[in-house]
């Protein structure tokens, strides 16, 4: 069994937990989700703890007994706190701006680049070269941040581009004559 599954997963207050068959769904404060479990893992309520066990004889229990604990513990952080993604974009007249669910970028491209934003996912611009990707559901939310960073991911020579608030860009030194 993997080690990561051994522990339970806390329940805070204000969060609802429904096991039905095959699915887990979690419900807070922030909003609602669910998620379909393999055949090989069982989630068990234990008082105010989730428990994820493999299945007896199941091939891929063990393996998947921890990655469904992390994503259960996922689910129940996205709807209590939520997560966040910050991108900062570096580059002379590079700018973004958030209207509604769009979130419309200017990245030295002959056009402007207008990303249409998924349904559960909010977008911020602090300043117009601070991002700030919010929702509940930690992969979508990951996802979103990198489609916006592969508009201009950031280039090796003078780092302009699109990068992650905590990511670093090693710079390459240029030709030398």
């Amino acid at each position: 069994m993997s080690r990561v599954a051994k522990n339970p997963v806390a329940l805070p207050n204000g969060v609802d937990v429904t096991l039905a068959a095959g699915e887990v769904g979690v419900k807070g404060p922030l909003g609602a989700l669910k998620h379909k479990l393999h055949p090989s893992v069982a989630v068990e309520r234990d008082g105010d703890k989730l428990v994820v066990k493999a299945v007896e004889g199941a091939e891929l229990g063990g393996a998947l007994s921890g990655t469904t604990r992390a994503l259960v513990a996922n689910m129940v952080n996205g709807v209590t706190k939520g997560f966040e993604r910050k991108l900062n974009l570096v580059g002379v007249g590079y700018r973004a701006q958030a209207q509604g669910d769009k979130l419309n970028l200017t990245l030295g491209f002959s056009h402007p680049v207008v990303h249409q934003m998924p349904a559960g996912i909010k977008v911020e611009t602090p300043t117009q070269t601070e991002i700030l990707i919010k929702g509940i559901d930690k992969q979508l939310v990951g996802q979103v941040a990198a489609e916006v960073r592969a508009y201009r991911s950031p280039e090796p020579y003078k780092g302009k581009g699109v990068r992650y608030a905590d990511e670093v860009v090693v710079l390459k030194e240029t030709k030398k004559k």
